[in-house]
């Protein structure tokens, strides 16, 4: 059974929900690496590869936008589809802790 793209079924993974939230202002693509580490406390670091591979995939589900290409960098941010998909996806993670701490308790833990 083929895997699906998570941005198909309207989910994020991990890296691109911590690159739409750094592109809630404009950066470049440097910029975006460093933002994600310190938000994250350097516990989540996302390499140059796996970050211009997810924001081509941001970019065609018009998630994220070119904001300006000057100075040989491209600067993105992210849409209001984006936005939009942020805070249904912050919505599923609540959830989901919400069911995890329900099955702990239930379990005494």
């Amino acid at each position: 059974m083929p895997r699906n793209d998570s941005l198909e079924v309207g989910e994020l993974t991990d890296t691109s929900y911590y690159i739409l939230l750094s592109l809630m202002e404009p950066k470049h693509g440097y910029l975006i690496m460093k933002t994600i580490e310190e938000m994250t406390d350097h516990t989540v670091v996302v390499g140059p590869a796996s970050m211009y591979t997810t924001i081509k995939k941001l970019l065609r589900a018009e998630l994220i936008k070119l904001h300006d290409k000057s100075d040989k960098k491209k600067v993105y941010v992210t849409t209001e589809k984006g936005v939009q998909l942020v805070k249904k996806e912050i919505e599923r993670k609540r959830l989901m802790i919400q069911h995890g701490e329900e099955i702990l308790a239930n379990k005494g833990e």
